[in-house]
């Protein structure tokens, strides 16, 4: 059983990624990370999942990062924008750098921990927004985690080349219940419908032929 650790948000792409690592038989260490974004509420649901599972979980305050990288509409105040990921209006929520940064951190927990590879859930339908998401980012990344310290560790992303369709696809033939996944940029009671993460994520239950279990204004 290999020892690895997950970087979980709580949202349904790394959902599926911490069960997946899990049904794969790995001994799963979860890590969540506040960097003050507004979506507070998926740490919670993070919590509650890892807490159910019996997942060993941290989460990690890094809140003070936002004092150098002020201008993602996901950490600033700034409006979050509403429609699709492939609009350009979309890239306000591009947090600069956020993915390096989370990964060093995770694959510094790795090695502190004896474990061999840090999962993400980058996925397809991120890399027109999310430079950090493609597969030449991750590539490169792993390229260096491999030699970044003595202990090698692997960058692994099970789902870098499918797009949030086919990861729910994956994620319910597991049997997983999204009700207890939180996606929406907007941190109130009830998702808003509106912003990019929930368009996408209502358009990947659509499309396969479900409803989405959470609640939406």
């Amino acid at each position: 059983m290999a020892k690895v650790v997950v970087i979980y948000s709580g949202g349904m792409d790394s959902f599926t990624v911490l069960n997946h690592a899990i049904h794969a038989g790995h001994d799963v260490f979860a890590l969540s990370f506040n960097y003050g974004q507004r979506h507070v509420r998926e740490l919670d649901a993070a919590a509650e999942v890892c807490q159910s599972l019996k997942v060993p979980h941290k989460i990690v305050d890094i809140t003070a990062m936002n004092s150098l990288m002020a201008g993602s509409s996901l950490t600033s105040d700034i409006d979050i924008p509403e429609g699709h990921y492939e609009e350009k209006s979309m890239q306000s929520t591009v947090v600069p750098n956020r993915n390096m940064i989370l990964l060093s951190l995770a694959i510094g927990y790795a090695v502190s921990i004896g474990a061999e590879a840090v999962y993400y859930g980058a996925h397809s339908g991120d890399h027109a927004i999310y430079p950090d998401c493609r597969p030449e980012f991750v590539k490169k990344m792993n390229d260096v985690s491999l030699i970044a310290n003595y202990e090698p560790v692997r960058i692994e992303v099970p789902f870098l080349h499918n797009d949030k369709t086919e990861i729910l696809a994956a994620g319910l033939a597991m049997g997983l219940d999204y009700s207890h996944t939180w996606t929406c940029y907007n941190g109130r009671d009830k998702a808003c419908g509106k912003c990019g993460a929930c368009v996408e994520r209502l358009e990947a239950f659509a499309a396969n032929q479900q409803t989405d279990p959470l609640p939406y204004e």
